[in-house]
C-alpha cells in the first residue's frame, strides 16, 4: 500500500522533479493509455509532461486514425518509449498501479501470437478489452535502454 502510493505520488511529480527514467516511466503511464490519439497528440502530450524535446524516444501511431507505414497489419496502435539503463522495476511497479486505476486496464488473458518473450523481456502481458479488442504490455530491455510499451490489436486481429 505504501509503495503503491509512493509510486503515484512519483508520477505525479512534474518532470523537472524526476529522474530521466521516473519522467519517462510516468509520461507513458499518463499518455499511453490515452484512447482517440494521433501520433502529434500524443506527442504533445507527453511533451507537455516532459519537455522538448521529449528525454526518450517515443514511437506512436494509431492506425485507426491516420496512416502508419511501418505497422505491422495485426497491430492497429502502438505507444511505447524507451530511455537510458535498466529501470524494468521500477517502470513494472508503476504499470502495475496504473493497470489497476479505475477504469482498471482489462484481464489478464494468454498472449497473441503476435507477441512473444524476446532477449530482455522483463513483463509481457495480454489483456482483454472491451469490443474484443486485445493490448498486450511489454516492458525490457534492449540496447542499453528499457522499453514500455502497449499495443492494441483489434478483434479481427487474427483475419488480418
Amino acid at each position: 500500500m505504501i509503495r503503491a502510493a509512493l509510486i503515484s505520488a512519483v508520477m505525479a511529480l512534474p518532470a523537472a522533479a524526476q529522474t530521466a527514467p521516473e519522467t519517462a516511466i510516468g509520461t507513458f503511464n499518463a499518455v499511453c493509455f490515452k484512447a482517440g490519439q494521433t501520433a502529434t497528440l500524443a506527442r504533445t502530450r507527453m511533451e507537455t509532461r516532459a519537455g522538448s524535446p521529449l528525454p526518450f524516444d517515443l514511437t506512436f501511431w494509431d492506425i485507426t486514425l491516420e496512416p502508419a507505414n511501418s505497422a505491422p497489419a495485426q497491430i492497429e496502435r502502438r505507444c511505447e518509449v524507451a530511455f537510458a539503463g535498466d529501470h524494468t522495476a521500477p517502470a513494472i511497479a508503476a504499470l502495475r498501479v496504473q493497470m489497476a486505476m479505475p477504469p482498471v486496464f482489462g484481464h489478464a488473458i494468454p498472449l497473441p501470437a503476435t507477441h512473444r518473450p524476446q532477449a530482455g523481456t522483463a513483463l509481457i502481458e495480454a489483456r482483454a478489452l472491451l469490443r474484443g479488442r486485445i493490448a498486450v504490455v511489454h516492458i525490457g530491455t534492449r540496447s542499453d535502454q528499457t522499453f514500455m510499451a502497449v499495443d492494441r490489436l483489434p478483434a479481427d486481429w487474427e483475419d488480418r
